[in-house]
């Protein structure tokens, strides 16, 4: 998906003034995003829109969705799609992963049930208008959620999945695979991910 970038205004631009948009707060944003019809992710005080998804995107989400669930059914996991809303307890930030994996119960953060905070695997599927933010500030955030054990950042050009895993307290060791013939193993979930499976019809 695409969205404005919640790392702020880039720099150089002109030196015209414009109307700073006003700051809300968390409760004022989440009483807006349950009505809305589309997504907006939330960080210190400002809401960022964020639009759909190109075909393979969805149908990289989609099977990924479908392999895990077949994976993960029946036991102490679950996964979750792309309308699960997740904040990051540490900094504040609410956004929409593509793929949410979680073990245990999950911990949500009010009686709505619809924004979790302990996410145990996050996925997300890079596109040319969002890779630079998933592969830097979102990933920052994500690596904060003290119960994320691992990070996926998949290609829709190629391809090629990276995995960050944490080995311990800021230290995470990335993993890449590429090639249909290739896998990945999610130790956190017991499961693995063929890539022939996640990129069924994109490739």
């Amino acid at each position: 998906m695409s969205f404005e970038d919640p790392s702020g205004p880039s720099s150089g631009t002109s030196g015209v003034s414009s109307k700073p948009e006003p700051w809300i707060s968390p409760e004022q944003y989440l009483a807006a995003e349950r009505l809305a019809e589309t997504k907006s992710e939330y960080l210190d005080g400002r809401v960022f829109a964020m639009s759909g998804a190109s075909l393979p995107h969805n149908r990289i989400v989609v099977n990924l969705v479908a392999t895990l669930h077949h994976q993960l059914k029946g036991g102490p996991c679950s996964v979750l799609p792309s309308d699960m809303r997740l904040r990051v307890p540490s900094t504040g930030l609410y956004t929409y992963p593509d793929v949410t994996a979680v073990c245990g119960t999950p911990q949500l953060e009010d009686e709505h049930f619809d924004t979790l905070l302990n996410p145990t695997v996050l996925i997300e599927v890079l596109s040319p208008s969002t890779e630079r933010y998933d592969r830097g500030r979102k990933g920052v955030h994500y690596r904060r959620i003290a119960s994320l054990v691992e990070f996926l950042l998949v290609a829709q050009d190629e391809p090629r999945i990276e995995r960050y895993r944490r080995q311990g307290e800021g230290e995470w060791v990335l993993t890449e695979v590429s090639g249909l013939a290739e896998s990945v193993a999610l130790d956190s979930l017991g499961c693995v991910l063929a890539l022939r499976d996640v990129y069924d019809r994109v490739f």
